[in-house]
C-alpha cells in the first residue's frame, strides 16, 4: 500500500467537493427549468385585492366539486350556489397541469350539460392541480385551486 501524501488529500478533496457542487448545479438547474414560478405579474398590486376578492367570492356562496372519469377521458366540474342550485356561470377558465412543471399545462374547452361543465381531457395517471376561475354574471370571480389524483 501506498504512503498517503498531501497529493492524494487533495485529490479527495476537490473530487468530493467537486461532486457535492455538481449536485447542486444539476438541481437548480432542474428546479429552474421545470416551473417558471411566476404566480402572478405583479405580486403587490395582487396582493391589493386579495381580501375584497375573497370576500366577494365568499358572498357568491358557490362550492364546486371536480371529478374525473379516466375511463371516459373527461373531466366534470359541479358548480352549485348556497341553495344548492347550479350556479349561473357567465365564463369558465380551467388550467389543469402537474404541480411541478408547466410542460403538461391544458386548457380544455368546457361546456355545461345537465347542470355539469364538462370537458374530454385525457390525463397520465399522477396527481393534477386545476386552476379554476370562473365569473358570475355580474362579473364577481369565483377561483379555486384543487388537485385531483389520478389513478393509474
Amino acid at each position: 500500500m501506498s504512503e498517503f501524501t498531501g497529493r492524494k488529500m487533495a485529490l479527495v478533496m476537490v473530487s468530493f467537493f467537486g461532486v457535492i457542487i455538481s449536485v447542486n448545479l444539476l438541481l437548480a438547474y432542474k428546479a429552474v427549468s421545470t416551473f417558471p414560478g411566476l404566480e402572478v405579474q405583479n405580486s403587490y398590486v395582487a396582493s391589493q385585492v386579495f381580501d375584497r376578492n375573497r370576500a366577494a367570492q365568499t358572498a357568491l356562496g358557490w362550492t364546486m366539486t371536480p371529478d374525473y372519469d379516466a375511463v371516459g377521458k373527461r373531466l366534470y366540474l359541479d358548480f352549485n350556489d348556497a341553495s344548492g342550485n347550479p350556479a349561473p356561470l357567465a365564463d369558465l377558465q380551467v388550467l389543469v397541469g402537474r404541480t411541478t412543471a408547466a410542460r403538461d399545462d391544458q386548457r380544455p374547452a368546457f361546456v355545461q350539460a345537465s347542470g355539469l361543465w364538462t370537458a374530454p381531457l385525457d390525463l397520465a395517471p399522477g396527481r393534477w392541480l386545476l386552476r379554476i376561475e370562473a365569473r358570475a354574471a355580474d362579473g364577481t370571480l369565483f377561483a379555486q385551486r384543487v388537485s385531483i389524483l389520478v389513478e393509474g
